[in-house]
């Protein structure tokens, strides 16, 4: 089971495996407070992508399948993600990010491949 959090939110048992999918740090959170399992940043989305994406929803589209290209073309990514689905089919696995855009986020995406496959 995949499930999504804000980083800002409080920490849950129900949470599962709590995994950053973030490239940066988030501002104001201590590692103690994060309570993170892993922090996978080499599956997050590039800097130039990011920064294409600039957090605006109607660039989202573009950003998922940007992302998901990323994803499929780079050895690293896409044995992260092989782990995710792993892990995921086991247990709950929280997805954890820091964008204030709920809906439109990297999260969502991974969330949405991990369904999809």
């Amino acid at each position: 089971m995949i499930r999504l959090k804000r980083i800002y939110e409080q920490p849950e048992p129900s949470d599962g495996r709590r995994i950053l999918v973030d490239r940066i740090w988030p501002r104001g959170v201590s590692k103690q407070d994060a309570c993170l399992d892993q922090w996978m940043k080499e599956l997050a989305p590039s800097s130039e992508l990011r920064k294409l994406f600039c957090h605006d929803p109607e660039r989202f589209d573009e950003f998922a399948h940007r992302y998901r290209q990323e994803i499929d073309s780079d050895d690293t990514r896409r044995q992260l993600f092989s782990q995710l689905k792993e892990w995921s089919a086991h247990e709950v696995v929280t997805l954890v990010y820091a964008a204030k855009d709920q809906e439109h986020n990297q999260a969502v995406v991974l969330r949405n491949l991990l369904e999809e496959s």
